[in-house]
């Protein structure tokens, strides 16, 4: 047992190799993100100057219309209530009577 936590994991003459392709294999996917990232620039600073060409009579102004005039509420004497139990639901039109109720 003794044996087994002196010994390293691998022998270290062997080890290198393994470590160097390690960082190879790091240092390609950094140049594949940094490839990726300028393709991606590059495709949105041409996307932007396109944008920035173009002529203004290709873009429509629309005016909305103005809101309708504000109509006073009125109060309903009738109101709907739903009553759902499970998977039913019920609906009733009750009519207020005009007492306060508190």
């Amino acid at each position: 047992m003794s044996l087994l936590a002196v010994a390293p994991a691998l022998p270290l003459h062997s080890a290198g190799k393994y470590v160097a392709g390690a960082y190879i294999v790091f240092v390609v996917l950094i140049l594949v993100y940094v490839a990726i990232m300028a393709i991606r620039l590059g495709r949105t600073e041409r996307d932007l100057a396109q944008a920035e060409i173009a002529p203004p009579s290709q873009t429509k102004v629309v005016a909305e219309p103005p809101p309708p005039a504000a109509v006073p509420a009125q109060r309903s004497n009738t109101a709907t209530v739903s009553i759902v139990r499970g998977l039913k639901r019920e609906e009733y039109t009750v009519m207020q009577d005009g007492k306060s109720r508190e």
